[in-house]
């Protein structure tokens, strides 16, 4: 009888410390978890020395944020002009259950133009961390595939310049109900195929798109889109081309205050979407090199007063 109980006694424990030690483990494998991942303009999944690089992600802590790292390393299967790598560590999150990590930063100036692994990793505070791994490919300024920039970025407003040359022609001039506003925007540097959005966005909507794949079109007002098919070299693009003689487009016009915009190839109902509203607007320009899967976009704050 004894000898009985003894063994169920035992049975008991190992079953406890099974369950226990089961316990334990999943404990032990509770890690972050990491979600919209995007490298570059578009998550093109390229950078340039010396310039912008953008970098996104949704992270969640299987406890709370330690910090977030991001490794740049040379890959073992490739060849490279000298070692080169980069490290950046983030520490604002701790704390934090979740975060959204949208950061800018320049490739350094000394960086090596090849194909790298982009390292992410959050560190949990209980101890446990996620690592994931891109690939990322670093150019020479003069060997990326295609560099859109802005040659001319000018606002009319009723016919007449408002902003060209970098400055308002008149700082207290506001765009009101009823104006005209039109715009040129021509980028140098573009082959292939490509797209450009040119829009309007009050700036109480909080949307801030960087590049056309982002665009959420209910919180902008298009004023025109464009695009470019088959160019074979690299060149000039606008939304009203020139030919060195004559406009070959008629300048595209939005009324302020109108019920449509110009978004193709349906307008959008303006008066429905409450797109209209007194305050700031940012005039938005979104171009996207769908041939090499480059980005392009700049911005500028234009006063309204409806």
């Amino acid at each position: 009888m004894k000898t009985t109980k003894l063994i169920l006694a035992s049975l008991f424990a190992s079953i406890a410390f099974t369950s226990c030690s089961n316990d334990d483990s999943e404990k032990e494998q509770a890690i972050p978890a990491i979600d919209k991942i995007e490298l570059g303009l578009g998550n093109n999944e390229t950078a340039t020395i010396g310039q912008d690089f953008h970098f996104n992600a949704e992270i969640i802590a299987s406890d709370k944020i330690e910090n977030v790292q991001v490794k740049i390393v040379q890959k073992s299967t490739e060849t490279y002009s000298k070692p080169w790598s980069h490290e950046i560590t983030w520490t604002q999150y701790a704390g934090a259950k979740n975060a959204i990590v949208h950061k800018h930063f320049d490739i350094p100036e000394d960086a090596v133009e090849g194909k790298y692994d982009f390292i992410i990793i959050i560190n949990d505070q209980n101890g446990t961390k996620l690592e994931i791994k891109k690939n990322l490919t670093i150019y020479k300024l003069e060997n990326i595939p295609v560099n859109p920039v802005a040659s001319i970025f000018t606002l009319f407003i009723n016919d007449s310049f408002m902003y060209r040359k970098g400055k308002f022609s008149d700082e207290t001039v506001k765009y009101k109900n009823n104006d005209i506003f039109s715009s040129q925007v021509t980028l140098e540097g573009v082959k292939g195929d490509g797209i450009m959005y040119l829009l309007l966005i009050n700036k109480n909507t909080k949307h801030n798109p960087e590049s056309v794949d982002q665009i959420d079109f209910s919180k902008v007002i298009v004023y025109d889109v464009f695009e470019h098919k088959n160019m074979t070299e690299a060149g000039q693009f606008s939304n009203i081309p020139w030919d060195g003689t004559k406009f070959l487009r008629e300048t595209p016009k939005l009324t302020i205050g109108a019920s449509k915009d110009n978004n193709l190839p349906v307008p959008q109902d303006l008066v429905a979407n409450k797109s209209w509203a007194s305050g700031n607007y940012t005039f938005l320009v979104l171009y996207k090199n769908t041939t090499y899967n480059i980005n392009f976009s700049q911005s500028l704050e234009l006063p309204f007063a409806l």
